[in-house]
């Protein structure tokens, strides 16, 4: 028994003894205690370590800037893309619409016997428009009374003196835009000049 206490006295000396000296992790000097000559272990450079941490800081910064603008981009090409999705749709339905407006402005032209009726008539077409005009619908306005081919359809074409070639003479269907957009050209008969 006496041979184990000393044994763990001398363990526990030894440890001792190791805590007591001094590290030589980074020692430049050789180990003299064994009689080898132990491995050189050099000390880190910090200026590089830190150089090459703030570069990749800097490229880490970069790729982060580039992504939020891509993704900033993204956004808003999808946002703009779903508006034009949006404004299609919607001249789509307003060209379903347009006869039925087309046909109010027909009945509203044409005499009734029934007072009542026809005002009821007008009070609907009236309504009507300011609806589609609240969602963007704006009929072509002529201005100047000459015909555009890109806003107008010519299908009468009538040889006259009286009026200045291009002029036109009667519109039969209006035509509208919607949010700036040619929704449907006015059908328009025109004078010509030989």
């Amino acid at each position: 028994m006496e041979s184990v206490r000393d044994n763990n006295t001398f363990v526990a000396e030894e440890a001792q003894a190791r805590t007591d000296q001094p590290s030589e992790t980074y020692s430049s000097q050789p180990s003299q205690a064994s009689g080898e000559a132990a491995a050189v272990v050099p000390a880190p450079d910090y200026a590089a370590e830190r150089e090459r941490l703030a570069r990749e800081k800097a490229e880490l910064q970069e790729l982060l800037q580039r992504r939020q603008a891509e993704f900033e981009n993204y956004r808003r090409r999808s946002e703009r893309e779903r508006g034009e999705v949006f404004d299609i749709a919607a001249m789509d339905t307003l060209r379903a619409l347009l006869p039925a407006l087309d046909d109010f402005e027909r009945g509203i032209k044409h005499e009734s016997a029934d007072k009542e009726y026809a005002r009821g008539m007008e009070l609907v077409y009236q309504r009507l428009v300011e609806s589609l005009s609240k969602l963007g619908l704006e009929p072509i306005v002529n201005d100047v009374p000459l015909f555009n081919p890109h806003i107008h359809h010519a299908v009468e074409m009538v040889e006259t003196a009286e009026y200045p070639d291009q002029t036109i003479l009667e519109e039969y269907q209006r035509g509208y835009y919607y949010k700036g957009r040619l929704v449907r050209p006015a059908l328009v008969k025109v004078a010509v000049n030989r």
